[in-house]
């Protein structure tokens, strides 16, 4: 049986000016499931993201545990349980791995909630490095280390759904195979996933499903062993890498 959809997104078209980004976009992320999303640069896949986060203005359907969240700001969107991971990581390298990590449950400890520093022991659990590191500032860390923070910032949110745009950019290949097996974890876990991710062969291994966007359109959805045996995704995706639209 299949699981019910977390995510939806329904005929979503973005917009840069005159110049439409997503043409019509259509996907579901079931609840419990790794999606990856992938295509040359500049398709649009940050684009979608951002737009599912609320982040740029969107037409279409956006809808959160069958909620129409459309009309959300992000800040509530982050309340009802997504959390974004963005590209470039937007650490404030200025302040210490711990102090941005507890910046994740703001919104959580500004609602009155308990269980912030349970929460940090655990992301301290995932990510052993950042324990060591807790007083280090942001800035000092590590490029794999920047990329942990950066997810167990999101983590402290206590996301369901959880956004990673390219998690593996600018790291050594060891270091990405840590990050994707702890993406694997917290699907196992009972955290869904939208991953956009570079490197397309990866990215459909440790996936449920997949979905090719090509200059604003999705072009190609099943699973993820129905697109890695697909000759057109072989032929064009398959152990080739590249940089997203950013």
């Amino acid at each position: 049986m299949t699981a019910a959809p977390l995510l939806e997104l329904r005929d979503l078209h973005v917009a840069y000016g005159k110049v439409e980004a997503l043409h019509g976009v259509a996907l579901e992320v079931p609840a419990g499931a790794i999606v990856s999303v992938i295509g040359p640069n500049g398709a649009g896949k940050t684009t979608l993201l951002a737009a599912a986060m609320g982040l740029l203005p969107a037409r279409g359907e956006v809808r959160f545990d069958g909620r129409d969240v459309g009309a959300l700001p992000v800040e509530s969107r982050v309340a009802l349980g997504m959390s974004l991971v963005p590209e470039r990581r937007e650490l404030f390298g200025e302040m210490t791995v711990e102090d941005n990590l507890r910046l994740g449950a703001y919104q959580r400890v500004q609602r009155g909630e308990r269980g912030a520093d349970r929460d940090l022991g655990g992301v301290y659990a995932l990510f052993p490095r950042l324990r060591e590191r807790r007083t280090q500032l942001a800035a000092t860390l590590s490029g794999g280390e920047r990329q942990m923070l950066a997810i167990g910032r999101a983590l402290m949110a206590r996301p369901r759904l959880l956004l990673l745009d390219e998690p593996s950019l600018g790291l050594a290949p060891r270091i990405v195979r840590e990050i994707l097996h702890i993406v694997t974890a917290l699907r196992d876990g009972g955290v869904s996933i939208l991953l956009v991710e570079q490197n397309a062969r990866a990215a459909l291994q440790i996936a449920d499903r997949g979905c090719v966007i090509e200059t604003g359109e999705l072009v190609l959805a099943g699973s993820a062993a129905e697109l890695a045996a697909d000759a057109r995704v072989v032929e064009s995706y398959l152990g080739v890498g590249g940089r997203d639209d950013g």
